[in-house]
């Protein structure tokens, strides 16, 4: 199994941050001509959004789409019209949208697509990743790599065989957002010293239930995928994984073991997925707590929190990003995030949110990759996230400590036991 290499990875993280974004225009003669053209597998929300955002900021013509549900299609396909209208490209080809268990396939044979966003459920992730490589696709996947081991297994493997050939990369964007990536630098490079202890929290309310009377219990479970464990992973693989993704930028390493505690959401009617989670980690460095809720009504909070010899560096999602102590920084986001900003503030053009070019930054050096050949590979720090979220997970679940060797080399398999062909057109 290929293991990822510290050096290489800070490396490589560094170079990833440095990458200058080029006009489309100004880089090619034609518009046209030179368009990345795209294909999305999963038209939910999410994907939706990045994709159009990619339309915005890249030069990329949106050719063809997959779903297993044709509601979510159509829905999404409107808006992709507009954006592909909105840069003088041509509405997408009925023809390309492809609905079903093997859409996905179908979309991958499509001759015209050069890239495809991958923004399907969890479950899906791994093997949809190894077919769109192995069809010759440069891939944009979300997070998390998967709900399992094996999943993550999979991914490592096709991201060591297309290494240098395909840009590979996966969805954690908040490497790319710009006071974060200023905040990390300085962690590096020494300004609050030795890092003592680490402190994470993603605290979020709870996941509601949508509406699917009158449709199978499979179409039930994937339509509700945040509340099924083999679906999705649950909680700490869905929002708080990107602490930690953080936390192993930061830090350059992985945590070596973790114990934890957590439970049920008890008022929650539907779904079997743990709803919040107390984990203790040990590093090679330090250690690392970690608090992730995705329960009550209320939203609480993203943090991650660094304390060091000379200061601690402090990142939230609303409150700014800063470091205090000996070597004082701030990145200019306002931390007042629970009031409006003041009009000076407003005339500054200042952000209440730390992620505010996360996105477009994340999809515009994809993009850029493949019109350079300068390919991107994240999917070695992208496995070793997920497996640290993993690795929280059942320690909790189990009651038992969890070393990261003995959950590596396990075949941990999580069956979604999904009958997906019941979706295929008639």
């Amino acid at each position: 199994m290929t293991h990822l290499n510290r050096r290489k990875f800070i490396k490589s993280t560094a170079a990833i941050s440095a990458v200058t974004i080029v006009s489309p225009g100004i880089a090619f003669g034609s518009k046209a001509n030179s368009a990345i053209r795209m294909g999305i597998i999963g038209c939910g929300g999410r994907g939706t959004a990045v994709i159009s955002t990619m339309s915005e900021q890249t030069n990329i013509q949106i050719v063809a789409m997959a779903d297993l549900f044709r509601d979510k299609l159509d829905a999404s396909k409107i808006r992709l019209d507009a954006a592909n209208r909105e840069k003088g490209f041509p509405e997408i080809d009925t023809s390309a949208t492809y609905v079903g268990s093997k859409s996905y396939l179908q979309l991958l044979d499509h001759k015209d697509v050069d890239a495809v966003l991958i923004s399907s459920p969890a479950y899906t992730h791994a093997d949809y990743m190894v077919a769109a490589a192995d069809a010759g696709k440069h891939v944009y996947c979300e997070k998390p790599v998967s709900p399992d081991v094996a999943g993550c297994r999979k991914m490592e493997r096709v991201g060591a065989r297309y290494d240098k050939k395909l840009s590979m990369t996966i969805g954690f964007q908040i490497r790319y957002a710009t006071p974060y990536v200023q905040m990390v630098e300085r962690i590096h490079r020494g300004d609050i010293g030795k890092i003592l202890s680490a402190q994470l929290y993603y605290l979020a309310g709870r996941t509601g239930v949508r509406e699917t009377q009158g449709t199978s219990y499979d179409e039930m479970r994937i339509r509700n995928q945040y509340l099924f464990h083999a679906l999705s992973g649950g909680t700490l693989l869905d929002q708080s994984i990107h602490m930690l993704d953080v936390c192993n930028w930061a830090l350059g390493e992985h945590p070596e073991s973790a114990i934890g505690t957590g439970g049920v959401d008890e008022s929650q009617t539907l779904g079997d997925t743990w709803k919040h989670f107390q984990v203790a980690y040990e590093y090679p460095s330090t250690n690392v707590l970690v608090q992730a809720t995705q329960y009550g009504s209320q939203w609480g909070g993203v943090c991650a929190r660094f304390i060091g010899t000379e200061g601690t560096a402090e990142a939230y999602y609303t409150g700014g990003v800063f470091i205090s102590g000996k070597n004082e920084w701030d990145s200019g986001i306002i931390r007042c995030a629970d009031s409006d900003p003041t009009e000076e503030q407003r005339r500054k053009g200042a952000y209440l949110s730390s992620l505010y070019d996360a996105d477009q930054n994340k999809g515009s050096a994809f993009i850029r990759s493949i019109e350079t050949g300068n390919y991107l590979n994240d999917t070695f720090s992208g496995v070793e996230s997920t497996l640290a979220a993993i690795m929280g997970r059942e320690a909790a679940m189990s009651g038992e400590k969890v070393m990261w060797d003995n959950l590596r080399q396990s075949s941990l398999r999580l069956d979604p036991n999904l009958n997906l062909g019941q979706f295929d057109p008639r």
